[in-house]
This record gives C-alpha cells, structure tokens and sequence, in this order.
C-alpha cells in the first residue's frame, strides 16, 4: 500500500440517485476478476436500486471522485459485509483497508459485536487481505465452481 491518498477523503450514505453509481462502481471494480472464474460475479449483477434502499451503502470519495464503497447489512446478531468495491484508478492506495475499517465503526455503532463476509478463494489477495485485518476463516464451500470462503471478526461494541 502506498501512502500517497490526498488528504480530502469523505464518506457518505447512498441515496436512492446514487444506485446507477454503485452499479457502474461496482461492476469497474469486478471486472478484472470475470476471466479469472469464468463469469460475473455476484455483486456485478446485483439489484443496486434495492440495495441503497435496504442496505447500508456508503460511498467513498477522493477529492470529487467516487473511489470506493462498502454495502453492509445488518443481520440483528453481526454485520454482514457484502460488497466492497474499489474503483480501479484507486485500488491499492489503501481505501479498501479505510472501508473495513468504516464498517467496524458502523457494527460498534448497532451495537454488533461481530462482521462477517464471504468471499472467492480465487480472487488474489482477497483472503490474505482480510486475515491481515483480524478476519478469521470459518468455513469453505463450493460455489458455482469455485470456492467461497467465509469470515468473521469479533470486535469490542461499546468503544468509539
């Protein structure tokens, strides 16, 4: 990771005009991963109409651009992360460090002492990425031909 990220980063929440932008978002930060399993995956066909609206979707920006977003859910007993995506002129730089890291304040902030997500075991660095971050392997499973891997970390509620 370099430290080269401008100092005007800013977080806020997806509105429902903001659904065609996570989708656009998302499927430029997949797309590279397409040859690598052989089809799109999940979160680039995903209804983002719907997921602004029932998910907690917030989108990160560097100076104007919109450079990454994080979709988490809460599922009453953890905090699901469903979807990181990093558009590609950003990736690299840190932002999705920045983004798990947000979504730990949004769990301590419901009160959540656990996130999960799941995850493709052939998308490089994606497992190694999260263990470097306190996230433990709980299971794998087959899927679609490949393999999902799922993880959690348990976090302290009540801190800021």
């Amino acid at each position: 990771m370099r430290d080269s990220r401008p100092a005007n980063v800013s977080i806020r929440r997806a509105g429902a005009s903001d659904a065609d932008r996570v989708r656009a978002l998302t499927r430029s930060s997949y797309a590279k991963w397409v040859p690598v399993i052989g089809r799109e995956p999940l979160p680039m066909v995903a209804d983002y109409e719907r997921a602004v609206r029932d998910h907690i979707v917030d989108l990160l920006f560097v100076e104007t651009a919109l450079a990454g977003l994080i979709e988490t859910v809460n599922e009453g007993d953890h905090l699901l992360i469903e979807n990181v995506a990093i558009a590609p002129a950003f990736q690299r730089l840190g932002y999705g460090a920045l983004l798990v890291k947000h979504a730990e304040r949004i769990a301590r902030s419901l009160d959540l002492p656990e996130l999960r997500l799941y995850t493709n075991a052939q998308f490089a660095g994606n497992v190694d990425f999260y263990c470097r971050h306190g996230y433990a392997i709980d299971r794998e499973e087959p899927f679609k031909g490949g393999i999902t891997v799922y993880m959690s970390k348990r976090i302290d509620v009540g801190l800021t």
